[in-house]
């Protein structure tokens, strides 16, 4: 069971329940003992009664008048005691009718103790000595049983309600009990590399729960530095960077204009220039994320129906597809308004399409699907290349990650990074997933819309406009 909750909810019961049943057991044995204690003292007063009723009972006391006496005495006990009385030499002087012949088996050296009967159950019986007789008296313990009974019905009946109770008291109690893990829990979920300067509460109460939150609000307070350091030396490094980078390939591009290089000299010299300019563009790639990271970057979201977008967006994109011999198509479904700016959302689909450019075979099929439904625009890019496995899906916005698939541009790693930043920009998300059918690859990433269900109208158009495909 995973909820801590719902262990300490039982835990609870059981511990109830446990505590309750050894209270039922104790005092069964305790209620027992005392109405024993009770039948034992009815005999002895029983005796008593007899005792006074025959007067002195010494050895002149023959037994035929013992036996008229305690016959006397015994005719209106209504067989509430069963009484025996022997004599020395081991006749039964008188036996009670309700004992119906059989006799009350005696235990040695006891003065109280329980008998069994054939016909009556078990009896309890004591020994008391008249002058040279024994006298046994006896009750049944019928009632102490009938008692015993509904003292258990009861207690079952206890139980029954008493785990219900504590069922409801134990999850009132772990759920007021594990609040300040939920509110933990809920803080450090809100705190990501964008949100570091938030801390969870600490009670005023110096308890574990108190010292764990600000172990980890000290945790966080070394997260932030450590991203802030991370953050500044990126940003600083990439500025500083810069500038000799430029001079390095303007100094390499006048030596290939002046012409004077021997031809080995000049390829070496374009190799160093496409190196730099591919270098220049990590720095750029770079500066961008140190700034989305730092909020430093500022949209200008304005409210408009993404359908002219996509489509602008679309031309383009036919023509890169054409250009690597592959097909290009756009679905658009839906109604409604989404608060993008194109210029920044433009870069997310072409990093997107390049990427899908770069794993399509020759001929493949690239697919954009938009979606304006329930409050959200979906916008998917789909390619027919060799896919990402499924462990790998989640890493691949990380910056400097890059899954190599034959046949692909191995990249800079920075370009999904820098997606999944702008897309968060734009109070969305991004991921990735299998496409259809399990073959290739799709991304998507899905922005908050004010949908229409209203006049709302549902375009599918493939673009180009024309039935042949681009070749």
């Amino acid at each position: 069971m995973k909820s801590i909750g719902a262990r300490l909810a039982i835990c609870y019961v059981l511990a109830s329940t446990v505590t309750f049943a050894s209270l039922f057991l104790a005092g069964r044995y305790f209620m027992e003992r005392h109405a024993i204690h009770a039948l034992d003292l009815l005999n002895e007063s029983e005796f008593e009664q007899l005792k006074a009723g025959v007067g002195p009972a010494g050895k002149a006391l023959s037994q035929d008048v013992l036996r008229n006496r305690v016959h006397a005495m015994m005719s209106d006990d209504l067989e509430l005691f069963y009484v025996e009385v022997d004599a020395p030499n081991g006749d039964v002087v008188f036996r009670s009718q309700g004992l119906r012949g059989h006799q009350i088996p005696v235990l040695p050296k006891a003065h109280v103790f329980n008998a069994f009967v054939d016909g009556l159950g078990e009896l309890r019986a004591g020994l008391f000595p008249l002058g040279p007789y024994k006298v046994l008296i006896a009750t049944s313990k019928n009632h102490v049983k009938v008692v015993m009974e509904g003292y258990e019905r009861t207690f079952y009946g206890l139980l029954l309600v008493m785990i219900v109770v504590s069922s409801v008291i134990g999850y009132g109690f772990s759920r007021m009990a594990l609040r300040p893990l939920r509110l933990i829990q809920d803080t450090a979920d809100r705190i990501r590399s964008d949100n570091l300067s938030e801390r969870i509460p600490v009670a005023a109460a110096k308890d574990e729960i108190s010292d764990l939150a600000r172990l980890l609000n000290q945790m966080f307070d070394r997260l932030e530095i450590s991203f802030d350091q991370i953050r500044r030396f990126t940003a600083e490094a990439s500025h500083e960077l810069k500038t000799p980078l430029t001079l390095v390939r303007l100094q390499a591009e006048k030596l290939v204009m002046e012409g004077q290089l021997l031809p080995v000299q000049e390829q070496a010299v374009q190799i160093q220039i496409k190196e730099l300019a591919q270098l220049n563009r990590i720095i750029e790639d770079l500066l961008f994320l140190s700034r989305a990271d730092a909020r430093a970057i500022t949209l200008d979201l304005r409210l408009q129906d993404p359908e002219p977008f996509l489509q602008c967006f679309a031309q383009d994109a036919h023509v890169l597809a054409e250009h690597q011999q592959l097909r290009f198509f756009l679905t658009h479904h839906g109604c409604g308004q989404v608060a993008i700016e194109p210029k920044w959302l433009r870069q997310v689909l072409l990093n997107l399409l390049s990427n899908a450019l770069s794993a399509s075979p020759a001929g493949g099929r690239i697919t954009l699907r938009s979606t304006l439904m329930d409050g959200t625009w979906q916008v998917s890019i789909e390619d027919e290349g060799p896919g990402v496995p499924e462990e790998q899906r989640g890493r691949i916005f990380e910056r400097f990650v890059r899954i190599n698939r034959p046949g692909e541009d191995k990249g800079t790693g920075l370009g999904l990074a820098i997606c999944r930043s702008l897309v968060e920009l734009h109070g969305g998300r991004i991921f990735a997933e299998s496409a259809h059918g399990g073959c290739g690859l799709r991304m998507v990433f899905e922005i908050p819309a004010e949908t229409s269900t209203d006049g709302a109208v549902a375009t599918s158009q493939d673009i180009p406009l024309r039935e042949a495909d681009a070749t």
